[in-house]
Formats: C-alpha cells, structure tokens, sequence
C-alpha cells in the first residue's frame, strides 16, 4: 500500500514539541523522508527517533541566514532534494499591553514567526525547488491574527502577516509549478496552551477546567483541535490531493473563525 507522500522530502520545522514531531510521524508513515528542526537539539533527536526510519534531525536556529541555508543543504545532501517546507516555528512572545509593549520582544516574536518563514521559504527555493520545478511550502498561522488577543499585539501582528506573506509567494512560484498555503490553526490542545490558559486562570481567580470551558464555549464544535487535527490538514496540503489548491489561508479551529 502507498503512502500519500511516496517520494517526497520535507523539512520541519519547530518539530521539537507540540505539531512539529506529530507532524514528522504522520509524514513519515505517508512514505516521506523528513528532516525535523528546532533549537532544543536533544528534544528534536527525540521526535526524529521517535517518527521512526526516514527522518533526520538537526539543531537550527531558524532566525539565522547560516543556519536555514544549512538545514536546507543538509535535506537535500541526505534526501536529494526538498519538497515540502513546513514553515512551524513560532514563539508566543511575552505577553504585554501595547502601553508596555518592548522592542526586544516585538521585534523577537517577529523574527521567529515571520522572518523565519522568509529565510526557509528563500532557501528550498533557491536550493531545490526552482530548479525542479515543484514543491509545497506550508506557513502556520493562528487565529489569533484574525481576531486579536490582547496583551499580544506582537504575536497577533506575526500571524496575520503570514497570511499575506502566503498570498505573495504563491503568486511568485506559482509559475514553477510551487504551491504556498497558509494553515491556521485555532487552539491547539498542547502543553504550551494549557500553561498559557493556567495562568489566565490564575490570574482571575478562576479554576483551570473553568476556563477551559469557558473558552471551548465559543466555539460552535465545542471542543479544540489536537496536533493530529492540524497535522492531517497540512499532510493534505502537502500531498498531491491539493495539486490546485495554493495561496489560501484555512483555519482549523472548531468554527471558531468562519471565512467567507
């Protein structure tokens, strides 16, 4: 039986907790070669063990010009060649009023969630997929672009960017055959969400499970998306299923944010 990627190399990034690992065990169950990277080395070693034979690790700061063209030179080394960039760092700042808001943390959350896209973007591109004249690249966005949250002014400023940022490649390598999408996940149901809504819960006296539910409340499917929701999205647009579908920016939320 064949697997929905058959043949196909990816790159992941952020893949040291939360989506990225799951997403480089789904990916490679669906027949793909896949390199996993993130900052934390030991953790990312762990997720490429973990996805088992067909994926490689490497510690990379994704913020750095070296270090992207680096991950990019080794894919392509190991694999041959890159065809699926999964643009997944992210960093949720510091949580601020605009009033407070520091140039450190701004300009930090920036670098990671959207500058980083750029860099990754640049390279498979330039190191493989002009040249072959095919390939995906996947940006992870938020919701949070669309709605705001406050006190995150930085983060949600980030996500929306890389909604136009997909707009713009997809019209530029659209000609060689490349296609750029943009998911946007709501919630995720991982460690990082939970200790960000204990904290909101401490601070206004409310119980953690409250909370919860409180937020789960407002949207219509009543529940939250887990990194196995997310990443059975991305793997369809990785796949040659979504062969004519590029520049197009598609929550995974619950209904939380409805397009249209």
């Amino acid at each position: 039986m064949t697997g929905r990627l058959d043949g196909k190399v990816a790159i992941i990034t952020g893949a040291s907790t939360g989506l990225g690992p799951v997403m480089g065990a789904m990916f490679v169950r669906e027949g793909a070669q896949v390199l996993l990277a993130a900052r934390r080395e030991e953790l990312v070693q762990e997720a490429a063990s973990a996805a088992g034979k067909g994926a490689i690790a490497m510690r990379a700061d994704v913020t750095s010009e070296d270090d992207v063209a680096a991950m990019v030179t080794r894919a392509v080394e190991a694999f041959g060649q890159v065809d699926i960039m999964c643009n997944n760092a992210a960093a949720p700042g510091i949580d601020k009023w605009v009033w407070e808001q520091e140039l450190d943390n701004w300009n930090a959350t920036i670098a990671i969630d959207v500058t980083a896209a750029m860099l990754c973007s640049r390279e498979v591109l330039r190191q493989s997929m002009i040249e072959r004249r095919s390939g995906v690249i996947l940006n992870f966005s938020s919701t949070a672009g669309y709605n705001g949250i406050v006190r995150k002014t930085h983060y949600v400023t980030a996500k929306a960017s890389l909604r136009a940022f997909t707009k713009a490649v997809a019209l530029e390598v659209g000609q060689f055959g490349i296609r750029c999408n943009c998911i946007v996940p709501g919630s995720i149901d991982t460690e990082l969400w939970q200790n960000w809504v204990r904290r909101l819960a401490g601070e206004q006296n409310l119980e953690y499970e409250t909370l919860r539910e409180r937020m789960l409340q407002g949207n219509p499917l009543r529940t939250i998306s887990s990194c196995e929701d997310v990443a059975n999205l991305a793997l369809f647009l990785a796949s040659d299923e979504s062969r004519t579908i590029t520049g197009q920016s598609i929550p995974v939320d619950a209904g939380g944010y409805m397009q249209g």
